[in-house]
């Protein structure tokens, strides 16, 4: 039985794959699949692609194909969630910026170079109009370092999902100036090069009951109650995550690579533009 070492961050998303888990549908499918968190998240997924270190990521869409095109021969194999990820921007509660136009000049925590929290304000400010070479950065790996940071002063503001920061603002620590959705799909599926050549038919067989998974999410009694049980949520607050959440079983399209690219080459975070069929494969 091969085995199958797949990234992810320890967030709601990624509930489909701790039942499929859970529940021994791997297993069963003659594929031994090994979770690995990446709390440190997008970065830090494509870092371990690079290095072999994981087989398979389920990684923001973004990150991982301006990662492509700095020269990660990872390829996408599908879409995950085809709906877009909406980023908070979040300050200490006890900031002086009250909007998100006063942080034209302030400084951001970011988990990584490269990281989604890393690009999207790359993003924001550039859809704002701001100085994209003006921003500055603190490096904190983490959701519980962002914390740190922001609370001590080393940064001023911190872009990560609406609802896993939800609890965090709800107790006090952040405040909320507004929301920021991606331009595009939230998370794909992507694979490293080699373990797409030598385990083909395993993968085959993950994506299979993943979709199958993925497919049916929405429909499984009392998954509100389980997703906020699991991650301390409010029922009110997954619920309206996932009326607004939609999975994709599809492979994503040559559109809207080059969407993404342009945005990339617009905010000089790639040096030129890749023929579509570099970022993806069809299994």
């Amino acid at each position: 039985m091969k085995k199958i070492k797949i990234g992810g961050v320890p967030e709601h998303f990624n509930l489909p794959w701790h039942l499929a888990l859970e529940d021994g549908l791997f297993e069963k499918a003659g594929v031994f699949v090994e979770w690995i968190d990446f709390p440190e998240g997008t970065g830090a997924m494509n870092k371990a692609l690079r290095a072999k270190e994981i087989d398979l990521a389920v990684i923001l869409t973004g990150g991982v194909i301006k990662d492509i095109a700095n020269g990660n021969p990872s390829k996408i194999l599908q879409l995950y969630v085809s709906s877009p990820l909406l980023w908070g921007v979040h300050v200490p509660h006890n900031s002086p910026f009250n909007v998100i136009d006063e942080l034209q000049y302030a400084k951001a925590a970011i988990s990584r170079y490269g990281s989604g929290s890393h690009v999207m304000a790359h993003v924001q400010a550039k859809q704002r109009g701001w100085d994209t070479s003006k921003l500055e950065f603190e490096v904190v790996n983490t959701l519980e370092n962002a914390v740190e940071a922001l609370t001590e002063g080393k940064a001023d503001y911190f872009m990560w999902e609406h609802f896993t920061t939800k609890p965090i603002v709800d107790a006090g620590i952040f405040r909320r100036l507004g929301d920021f959705p991606t331009p595009w799909s939230c998370f794909v599926i992507a694979g490293n090069p080699e373990a797409i050549t030598a385990k083909s038919e395993e993968i085959k067989s993950v994506l299979k009951i993943i979709n199958s998974v993925t497919y049916d999410f929405k429909n499984i009694p009392s998954i509100d109650h389980m997703l906020a049980h699991r991650y301390e949520q409010k029922l009110e607050d997954i619920q309206k995550w996932l009326s607004g959440t939609v999975w994709s079983q599809k492979q994503i399209t040559s559109d809207e690579i080059n969407f993404i690219q342009s945005k990339l080459l617009e905010l000089q975070m790639i040096e030129k533009e890749l023929d579509t069929s570099e970022f993806y494969i069809n299994l």
